[in-house]
């Protein structure tokens, strides 16, 4: 997967939300999709108009889980780590939003696809969510390259929700 040049990262930390509850022009912030979305490109600044049509543009309602919900996804996600053989360092699954740090030998967007298709998959055989979009399209990925990074974002998933 990586050239051999190059050592793989140590981990990754993955963060993606649910469906219609973070839409670009959210005061939070947002990442461009024309822009390439690179990381230390600064996030898109609040802009209530586009939120407002984004949010008129959804297709079906916004994405919260409750409680189970967020028992099922977390347990999806440990049983796919531990089916695949990967390591997965801190798991913190919100309301809206689920945080990963986790080291596999393939690229993070795969990791992300995987953990949202098997947790949908999830989600729907328990009853807990109806037919539709359950993400967003994409997500964050980012490379943690060195212990200082690792230990950086396992706090952040662990302490800084």
């Amino acid at each position: 997967m990586y050239a051999p040049e190059v050592p793989p990262p140590l981990a990754y930390l993955i963060t993606w939300t649910t469906h219609g509850t973070w839409l670009h022009g959210d005061p939070r912030g947002s990442a461009d999709r024309e822009g390439g979305n690179t990381p230390g490109t600064p996030y898109l600044s609040r802009n209530d108009s586009r939120s407002e049509f984004e949010r008129s543009e959804l297709n079906a309602p916004a994405v919260i889980m409750d409680q189970t919900s967020r028992a099922t996804v977390a347990r999806t996600i440990r049983d796919h780590c531990d089916h695949r053989g990967w390591r997965i360092h801190a798991l913190n699954v919100r309301t809206n939003h689920v945080h990963v740090v986790v080291t596999a030998p393939v690229p993070p967007e795969k990791i992300m696809g995987e953990f949202k298709a098997w947790a949908s998959r999830r989600l729907r055989e328990d009853g807990l969510i109806e037919p539709g979009k359950v993400w967003t399209r994409h997500g964050s990925t980012r490379y943690l390259n060195d212990e200082t990074s690792v230990h950086g974002a396992i706090r952040y998933v662990r302490d800084g929700q």
